[in-house]
């Protein structure tokens, strides 16, 4: 039987983890992460939103902390808000978060991870898996498969699913 250390919260905002960990009720979960898909996938998303920030008035984070709860911590992979920032920890929902599935993460940890997002006030969630090529929308209404595009309102936001994957698959070339 695995056993758990319980951290002390004022412990975990004082650690530099790389890369950067959650905290969930005392427990620090590392992040799955790091290989060519996500990464690239990443850094065509972050590219992407960043191209786009001020004709939506949007900010970009990658890898924020972000407090959804008094004991409970988020790293989402990009972290979108609709105002500027203040402070090293996001405190206030973010308009967008978007995660992009490793090949170890498993569905019982992105569910939570996307229930914590719903619970604390974000107005959208994406989920994208780089490896089956495949997307989702999650929004308080619930989850939806895009086939061809990702969309937000308020600001509106139509990400090119289809063509996002044909980008990453230029960029990586093998294990896809």
């Amino acid at each position: 039987m695995a056993t758990t250390t319980l951290v002390p919260l004022e412990e975990y905002l004082a650690t530099v983890y790389e890369p950067d960990c959650e905290y969930i009720d005392g427990e620090v979960l590392e992040r799955n992460m790091g290989e060519s898909d996500h990464s690239g996938l990443q850094g065509l998303l972050v590219g992407w939103l960043i191209s786009r920030r001020k004709q939506l008035g949007i900010h970009v984070f990658p890898e924020m902390r972000t407090q959804v709860a008094p004991k409970r911590f988020r790293v989402p992979d990009i972290a979108v808000t609709t105002t500027p920032v203040a402070g090293r920890i996001l405190r206030e929902p973010p308009f967008l978060c978007i995660e992009i599935l490793s090949p170890e993460d498993r569905a019982s940890r992105i569910e939570e991870k996307i229930d914590d997002y719903l619970r604390f006030g974000v107005a959208h969630i994406w989920l994208l898996d780089p490896r089956k090529k495949r997307a989702w929308s999650y929004t308080r209404e619930g989850k939806r498969e895009a086939t061809n595009v990702l969309t937000t309102d308020v600001p509106r936001m139509q990400l090119p699913v289809l063509e996002l994957f044909d980008e990453l698959a230029e960029e990586i070339k093998g294990e896809q």
